[in-house]
């Protein structure tokens, strides 16, 4: 996780007024349902986080929770899925092959003997 990571201690699901379902986040779990009601948003599903999460440690804790059937199933599936996609782009792989050495300089047998003397 890295240090600008926001957390969270709420999260779940609600229906906005146009019919979409939407992943939501929050640190107020009363103020947040009090915004998503005003906004007119309708079968809101939140739960208090058990511990501050980050927004994939919560979709992967609301999976946990069972929330894998209808719409918010599918929403919280989509957007874990795109969340690791966003994840992975940030990882690097570095490979490297067919890496030879040069030698800087020839050593002769006799020097090899004066280095294995002294």
């Amino acid at each position: 996780m890295s240090a600008t990571e926001k957390t969270f201690t709420v999260a779940g699901t609600a229906i906005n007024a146009d019919g979409t379902v939407k992943t939501r986040f929050a640190n107020d779990l009363v103020a947040r349902i009090k915004i998503l009601n005003k906004a007119g948003c309708n079968e809101i599903n939140l739960v208090e986080l058990p511990r501050a999460m980050t927004k994939m440690e919560a979709l992967q804790h609301l999976q946990t929770l069972g929330i894998t059937k209808g719409d918010a199933g599918y929403v919280v599936a989509n957007k874990l899925a795109e969340r690791a996609k966003v994840a992975k782009k940030g990882e690097v792989k570095v490979s490297a092959t067919g890496v030879k050495a040069k030698a800087k300089a020839t050593v002769t047998p006799e020097q090899l003997v004066e280095a294995a003397k002294a």
